[in-house]
Formats: structure tokens, C-alpha cells, sequence
């Protein structure tokens, strides 16, 4: 009896299920890799401290016009820096401004910095740099400086209104007395880095 001789060969290959794991084995390789690199992308990322200490912040005051000023952003708060005029400076000095306020020295060491423990509070007397929340419950309030308004009374010499609850400040964010607000406007650690640019979150005596 003569043996069966098979004349087709081998089966083909299934060049689809070939595809398919090629196909998976692709896609694993690909998340391992992916994988792999999260701790690298994670360690570019800033730490927990760092994010919630907030980052420093830059200001061109070269791009403020006097008698005006921006607001920034440092630590989600709201931060002013405000281009003071030579009349805005002679109204800070004034003794029939100074005998109204709560603190007209800084003596509330906690608002400020030493170096801006001043008549200006600032160490330039043009720019004045202050978080722009009331020491009352933290509204924000207005910039006013318009002169004698009808709304704060002939006697206001600009400065800043607390819509809330009627606190007063003046131009280098003290307090008036008789107002709800306790002490200044708190004035943050920053420093100059040229003459026209302000860093705020940095403090100009210890760079940290």
C-alpha cells in the first residue's frame, strides 16, 4: 500500500493573529515605557513646598504710569504696586494726615519687612508694593485716589476704601483710626533686581 503524499505542504501562516500579538506587543512595550518615565516628568515638576509657598514673582515697574498702579498675583493673593507721585509722597507726610492714622510708624512690626518700616513704607518712595487685602476680613479694597470725593468727604486725601466695611488707608496702606481694620495693609518681602524690575516673594536683606 503506497503512502498518502501530501501535495499543499505545510499550513500557511495566520498572518492575522501574527498582526494581533505584534500589535499587543507594541502597545505593552509602549506603556512600560510611558511608565518608566513618570518619575522623570514628576521630578521636573515643582514639590508640594515649593507650590504652596508660591513662586516669586517679576514686575517691569518701567511700564507704570505715575499716579497708577497693577496688580499681580504671588501666593493667590492680589498684590499692588503702585507708582506714587511727588504730590502723593507730600500727602504721606502731611501732619494733618499723620495725626488720623492708627500706626503712622509701622510700630506693628508683623505688616512689614524692616526695611520698609518708614514714612513710606518702601524702599524706593515712588513704587509701594502691598498685599492689596483689608486686615479687617479680607475684602480687597478700592484704589481712590481722587481728592475730597463726595462719597468719603472733603477731607480725603486719597488712598484706599474698603467697600465692605469702611476701612481706610492711605498711600503706603496705613490705617485710619476709627475703622474696623486693626493694623496696615501688609506690605510682602520683595526686592529690586534692577531699576526697573521688582521681584515680590523675595526679601532684599536675606535673598530667600
Amino acid at each position: 500500500m503506497n503512502d498518502t503524499v501530501m501535495e499543499n505542504g505545510p499550513p500557511a501562516p495566520d498572518l492575522r493573529r501574527r498582526r494581533f500579538l505584534t500589535a499587543v506587543t507594541t502597545a505593552i512595550g509602549a506603556v512600560g515605557a510611558g511608565a518608566a518615565s513618570v518619575p522623570f516628568i514628576l521630578s521636573m515638576q515643582p514639590s508640594a513646598r515649593a507650590r504652596a509657598a508660591g513662586a516669586p514673582v517679576t514686575v517691569d515697574i518701567s511700564r507704570i504710569e505715575p499716579g497708577s498702579q497693577v496688580t499681580v498675583e504671588w501666593r493667590k493673593r492680589p498684590v499692588w504696586v503702585l507708582h506714587r507721585t511727588p504730590e502723593m509722597l507730600e500727602r504721606l507726610q502731611a501732619p494733618s494726615l499723620l495725626e488720623r492714622l492708627r500706626d503712622p510708624d509701622s510700630r506693628v512690626t508683623s505688616q512689614q519687612p524692616e526695611y520698609a518700616r518708614n514714612r513710606f513704607r518702601s524702599l524706593h518712595p515712588e513704587h509701594f508694593v502691598v498685599i492689596a487685602i483689608c486686615t479687617h476680613l479680607g475684602c480687597v479694597p478700592t484704589f481712590r485716589p481722587d481728592i475730597g470725593p463726595a462719597d468719603l468727604g472733603a477731607d480725603w486725601p486719597g488712598g484706599y476704601f474698603c467697600p465692605c466695611h469702611g476701612s481706610r488707608f492711605d498711600f503706603a496702606g496705613r490705617v485710619y483710626k476709627g475703622v474696623p481694620a486693626p493694623t496696615n495693609l501688609v506690605v510682602p518681602p520683595y526686592r529690586y533686581l534692577s531699576d526697573t524690575l521688582v521681584q515680590i516673594g523675595v526679601d532684599t536683606e536675606t535673598g530667600a
